[in-house]
């Protein structure tokens, strides 16, 4: 595999879409300037230059802007950012095209290194294919605006295939990896890892910690991975698994506090792929976590975006995992009393539209009407 990164770029990825925020944690408040640039700063100094955002992510592009573009060289660094042609981002094919311009003057990045289509799967490919999507990105980089295309990607490795068959000219694939989905049957990410090796195409990994749950499992996976390295992170085994993959350009990881960066770039700057031992330890892991039940959300909030009573549901499922994953009802029932603000589950309108957008593809109305028996 040819990677399209320079041998001296880290192997790890600035996710931006969960910068830290004003008002604490990475959902309430704006998004913190000064914390994210300080955040950049590190991850520059020690050798990273992946960033990676959204047209749709929450002022994602606005703060890069800021906290990056117009504070290092344009030469310094590589950005990442996603065209979304699905129907509750782009009400056509004039809106999809104008996020590539909308971005731009967001980032004030004058290019973009790398530009996806974002969050392709068989419910949506019709409409890229409807507003000529694919073409669109070909003409950006054929204008100098775009270094290098490819898409993100969320269904079978079967659909994968057809793509990529479809669209040889795509250039790297962006593919959500991480112990946890290895074997898991809806995400099937080793099946789609391996349709990228077929085609030698560039792997860019999301959610390597499955939206937080790998850098705070259950107790039981923690106590795998601690028997085997005291002084590591859950995290870091986490992405060094997903780095460790031949077929992998670069990992991201969706830091939101100084805390997070440090830990990454502690193992990441003098990245070491696992050994046979610690693939043993995963592997033990990840069992380990097969057998306990949680609800598979990574926060990433699509779902929020057109929910029409305004409901905060990844802040509702996080709540609900801490009584599948711990046990503490008790807990889990104090949490949901203020935690997740917003609309309680049982106020679910039973609309649809979250269960579309969720690249997760998960069972969002059952799983509210689960919680709601349990907590409310």
């Amino acid at each position: 595999m040819k990677s399209l990164l320079p041998p001296d770029c880290l192997r790890l990825g600035f996710g931006l879409m969960r910068l830290p925020r004003t008002g604490g944690g990475n959902s309430s408040g704006p998004i913190d300037i000064e914390r994210t640039s300080a955040m950049v700063d590190a991850f520059l100094a020690a050798g990273g230059r992946y960033f990676d955002t959204a047209f749709i992510y929450d002022h994602s592009e606005e703060a890069i802007g800021k906290a990056l573009v117009a504070r290092h060289p344009r030469e310094s660094y590589f950005l990442a950012t996603k065209l979304n042609a699905a129907s509750w981002a782009a009400g056509n094919a004039e809106e999809a095209r104008a996020e590539f311009q909308k971005s731009l003057e967001r980032t004030g990045a004058g290019y973009f290194d790398f530009y996806l289509l974002h969050s392709l799967e068989k419910d949506n490919e019709a409409l890229y294919d409807e507003y000529g999507i694919w073409d669109y990105v070909k003409s950006l980089k054929e204008k100098g605006l775009v270094r290098h295309w490819g898409f993100s990607f969320h269904d079978s490795p079967e659909f994968l295939d057809s793509l990529l068959t479809k669209h040889p000219d795509a250039e790297f694939v962006q593919l959500q990896i991480n112990y946890a989905d290895w074997d898991d049957p809806t995400v099937q990410a080793a099946a789609n890892y391996e349709v990228a090796v077929k085609h030698n195409i560039p792997i860019v990994v999301m959610e390597p910690v499955k939206g937080g749950v790998l850098a705070d499992p259950p107790v039981p996976v923690k106590e795998v991975l601690k028997a085997a390295a005291p002084a590591a992170s859950p995290a870091s085994w986490a992405v060094r698994f997903a780095a460790s993959l031949p077929q992998v350009m670069v990992v991201l990881s969706g830091m939101s506090s100084e805390e997070q960066m440090e830990d990454n770039l502690q193992y990441m700057k003098d990245f070491r792929p696992l050994d046979e031992a610690e693939k043993a330890t995963v592997e033990s892991a990840r069992r380990t976590l097969k057998g306990i039940d949680s609800i598979g959300c990574t926060a990433c909030h699509y779902c929020t975006g057109g929910c029409p009573v305004g409901m905060h549901i990844p802040e509702i499922f996080s709540v609900m995992n801490i009584y599948k994953m711990y046990g503490d009802l008790a807990r889990a029932r104090s949490d949901y009393s203020w935690r997740p603000g917003g609309p309680r589950a049982s106020e679910c309108v039973g609309c649809g539209q979250c269960e579309t957008a969720c690249p997760q593809h998960l069972p969002i109305i059952s799983l509210l009407g689960e919680v709601a028996t349990t907590l409310e």
